[in-house]
């Protein structure tokens, strides 16, 4: 206890950058609409997201080892604020797509800090519990961003102005805390042959996830809107999904851990196919419960893919490559997120609302075909790390679980 306590500061923190990241796509989705930008040029507002988020895992281990993690911090801090205060003023669909860059970059760059800070001030023998309370936050402050977006008004000052912030408040727990912020850490190499040899269907997993993820988050409100369904319906429509990830992340972690990862990411495969084209032939246009009900189905399927090919990574992997390979694994799945809200965007606009889920559908096949095929090529393996819940968030969060043994605990 008196360690999580240690950490408050890092947990408010980072609670209060969910606020702002987790409301900003979805605000600008809804702001993008009011003011008329075309759904594909909102899909581009996503795709830039996930391009400033990738850069931002990419390049801020260096800007720690340059300028320490408070430093560093505070940088990240600055310019989410710039980015969302800069949307009201500067208008134009590839000026924002600019900004998100930022903010993206911005907040891949807080996720480094905090979880760099907490793998270097955490042992092997309570890192599993001060993880576990960092995710509860994290998950948390997703949670309470969708709500934020019942009540923000679209395209107002007042709304990014409240996103702004939320990305200063951040400042003030490390600011005004005693804790000595840890020595730097050695940045990881990005080895994504490596990793792509290594496991084929992992690789595809973790595309595929962020595909879908990507996709749902930042052009769900389109869907939404798409639908008929009130701001405030959208925003329980998007926080669904996220209550379905979390429900499903202790049952199929539990089934991970005990058979061939790759059946039950043949499982979940085949069951978010199924959940997306329910959703897209079978769901009454503007039927709010049941829209509310196919995205909870949505998240419970498709949500732990990427922790369960992460997990099936880490049991091929040897232990000095296990901080490079998820550093990997975070690289494919900003390849799948930067190009899934644009495709996604512009199938809505061509085809219709349900073309998006139809697209999600595909892909979901394409692995389940793929994983099928990789097994005629390589026998089972038993479980060899732990399963757990795995975000994307930074490419030093593999550090965490680097344990006893010398295996990582990520999954």
């Amino acid at each position: 206890m008196g360690t999580l306590l240690s950490f408050t500061a890092l947990f408010v923190s980072i609670y209060l950058v969910q606020l702002g990241s987790g409301s900003l796509g979805p605000l600008d989705a809804l702001s993008g609409a009011v003011i008329g930008f075309s759904t594909e040029q909102i899909g581009l507002l996503g795709s830039a997201h996930f391009f400033g988020f990738f850069l931002g895992c990419y390049v801020t281990p260096r800007l720690i080892g340059n300028i320490g993690h408070s430093r560093a911090f505070a940088a990240a801090a600055a310019i989410g604020a710039i980015g969302a205060l800069l949307h009201p003023v500067l208008q134009g669909p590839y000026v924002w797509a600019l900004l998100r860059v930022f903010t993206g970059l911005a907040i891949a760059a807080a996720y480094t800090v905090v979880e760099s800070w907490l793998h270097a001030k955490t042992g092997n023998d309570n890192r599993g519990r001060v993880y576990g309370v960092f995710r509860v936050v994290d998950l948390a402050g997703a949670l309470c961003a969708q709500g934020l977006i019942a009540f923000l008004e679209p395209a107002s000052y007042a709304a990014y102005n409240l996103i702004a912030m939320f990305c200063c408040l951040c400042l003030l727990p490390l600011a005004l805390s005693q804790r000595v912020a840890p020595d730097t850490p050695k940045a990881p190499r990005l080895r994504p042959i490596k990793a792509l040899l290594l496991s084929p269907a992992a690789a595809l997993g973790i595309i595929v996830a962020g595909v879908t993820g990507a996709g749902f988050r930042m052009v769900g409100p389109i869907y939404g809107v798409e639908n008929d369904l009130s701001q405030g319906q959208i925003a329980v429509f998007l926080a669904s999904a996220i209550l379905g990830g979390v429900a499903a992340q202790y049952p199929v972690g539990w089934v991970a851990d005990k058979t061939d990862r790759r059946h039950v990411l043949l499982g979940l495969s085949v069951l978010a196919a199924g959940s997306c084209l329910g959703i897209a032939t079978l769901v009454p246009p503007g039927d709010a419960g049941s829209l509310y009900l196919g995205a909870f189905i949505f998240g419970v399927t498709a949500y732990p893919i990427y922790s369960v090919s992460a997990a099936y990574a880490n049991d091929l992997a040897e232990a000095d490559f296990m901080v490079e390979l998820n550093a990997a694994l975070i690289f494919f799945y900003s390849l799948g997120a930067i190009v899934s809200p644009t495709i996604s965007a512009w199938l809505i606009a061509l085809a219709g609302p349900s073309a998006m889920f139809v697209f999600m559908a595909s892909v979901h096949v394409a692995l389940v075909v793929f994983t099928l095929y990789r097994m005629t090529r390589r026998a089972g393996t038993e479980p060899r790390t732990p399963y757990r819940y795995v975000p994307r968030t930074s490419m030093l969060l593999g550090r965490m679980f680097k344990g006893a043994n010398g295996r990582n605990g990520k999954g």
